[in-house]
């Protein structure tokens, strides 16, 4: 069971809310977010967005599991339409990467909104070191990086992303009792640089597969600044937000390589993840945390699994992936075994207990 968070020293930072808004409030919130984005989607997509939600049926239904997992947890809406693109439609990984960055651009923006209106805790400051560095991280590897790399590397660099997302669920989970931070524990110059180098990195991945701001900020807040998983969960669905809105627009007015295809699949999608995305963070501020990290990792193996069964690729580039994963799951245990941030060693420490069912 786990106990309330209590409140924070003022010299903590951290915006954290005692009371838990109310069902019947928060349902309303996140009705009236989806009837504004079904407004305007009508508005502008008319006839054509009702025929793509017919004709593209398979990415709306596709979106219905995966913006609620965007929406509530670490991982994007990407991170279920990227490999169901890529692997069982048969969609190329440039489009299923536009797709991504798209439709997180709603679903994920909706859910921020929701997150943001209901006061569920989050870490502002984060907002601010990694938010801006991810944007320059999404422009930089949209025209410096993602064009250099072939397709078959998009593919594994994805399931790189989320298996070194399951090697940190595992190593935060190891242990039956854990103290959690409510927020940063200390906010000096050292964690303001590592919050840019990674809010950076994670925009550079982004711009290549079409999530991953969310999932690099999640494993260093987790594992190494030692913050409780409900309050890093609604923090990175906002930082996402931040990153993929600014790397939509990149590739629909400068790159100009958002197809009508693509476009086709977004209007399909968009009706659903307005619902969805909102419903997500509202289902999993209510769950427990071990049942949220038992959902990851199962979609976490399918990933990896079926990538090793269903892509294609040479002996060389199997092996530079599973080295590449070996090494990030060499930093994930470094972070989890770094005692700077840890509830017990930092004084005045902003603690929450949890003990897994």
């Amino acid at each position: 069971m786990s106990s309330p968070i209590h409140e924070p020293s003022l010299t903590c930072g951290a915006t954290i809310v005692q009371d838990v808004p109310r069902r019947r409030s928060a349902l309303r919130v996140n009705l009236t977010i989806a009837l504004f984005v079904w407004a305007m989607w009508l508005l502008f997509g008319g006839r054509l967005a009702i025929h793509h939600l017919f004709a593209d049926w398979k990415v709306a239904l596709t979106m219905v599991f995966g913006s609620m997992v965007g929406g509530g947890t670490s991982e994007g809406g990407g991170a279920i339409a990227f490999p169901i693109f890529t692997k069982l439609l048969h969609i190329g990984p440039y489009d299923a990467r536009n797709f991504s960055l798209a439709i997180q651009s709603v679903g994920m923006g909706s859910a921020s909104l929701s997150i943001l209106y209901l006061r569920i805790p989050i870490e502002r400051r984060v907002l601010i070191y990694a938010g801006f560095p991810g944007v320059l991280g999404v422009i930089f590897g949209a025209y410096l990086v993602a064009p250099f790399v072939p397709p078959v590397i998009v593919r594994t660099s994805f399931t790189l992303l989320v298996s070194s997302l399951g090697v940190a669920l595992l190593l935060v989970n190891r242990e039956k009792t854990v103290s959690r931070n409510a927020c940063m524990p200390i906010f000096g110059p050292r964690e303001k640089s590592i919050l840019i180098v990674a809010g950076f990195v994670g925009g550079v991945v982004s711009a290549l597969v079409g999530t991953g701001e969310n999932s690099v900020i999640f494993m260093v807040m987790v594992l190494l600044f030692r913050i409780n998983e409900k309050i890093v969960t609604p923090t990175t669905v906002i930082l996402m937000t931040m990153v993929t809105i600014p790397g939509f627009l990149l590739h629909v007015f400068a790159l100009r390589d958002f197809t009508p295809a693509v476009l086709g699949y977004w209007l399909a999608a968009v009706p659903v993840v307005a619902v969805g995305a909102p419903l997500g963070a509202l289902i999993c501020s209510h769950m427990k945390r071990p049942a949220i990290v038992l959902l990851l990792l199962c979609l976490i193996a399918l990933e990896f699994l079926s990538t090793l069964l269903l892509v294609p690729m040479s002996r060389h580039v199997l092996w530079a992936s599973l080295s590449t994963l070996a090494v990030c799951g060499s930093i994930d245990w470094v972070m989890s075994r770094a005692t700077r941030y840890r509830p017990e060693s930092v004084r005045p420490a902003v603690l929450t207990h949890e003990t897994k069912a």
